[in-house]
């Protein structure tokens, strides 16, 4: 019998200072070691970087999200880590993505700097629920472009 899948979402602030070309590297460092740490925990999800915040949606085992999360808590990089939800759910909603990254390429980078000032995001006003809805609709986009 497998474990129970669980979701945990949250947002935290940046506290990565340096020019735009630390900044990318920085996240280019959290993305690429969070995508081999979560397939060999089970975990998927989705990263947001948007007006100086992080967003994320974890999925996998309890114990596994909670160690990732613990991870995340313990890194310098994330300032006001707030856990906005974590309860279980049926199914993975990003099953392919050991952690996809919103907004990667290049040329989104202008469609996804406006997402805050066109909806009012902000994930300190927003549920768990909202905030996963968000990322999972920007996440299908992203899939979508890519082919």
């Amino acid at each position: 019998m497998s474990e129970p899948l669980y979701r945990l979402v949250y947002y935290s602030r940046n506290a990565i200072v340096g020019d735009e070309a630390t900044l990318a590297t920085a996240i280019s460092s959290i993305l690429t070691k969070s995508q081999v740490n979560n397939e060999r925990v089970g975990v998927t999800g989705a990263l947001m970087f948007n007006a100086g915040c992080f967003a994320q949606v974890l999925e996998g085992s309890r114990s596994a999200v909670e160690g990732v999360f613990e991870r995340v808590q313990q890194d310098e990089r994330h300032g006001d880590v707030s856990l906005l939800a974590f309860d279980p759910t049926p199914a993975r909603a990003f099953e392919n993505w050991s952690m996809g990254f919103v907004g990667a390429r290049v040329e989104d980078a202008a469609r996804y700097g406006t997402v805050g000032p066109q909806s009012g995001f902000d994930p300190a006003r927003m549920t768990g629920d909202g905030l996963f809805e968000a990322l999972h609709q920007l996440a299908l986009e992203e899939e979508h472009t890519a082919y």
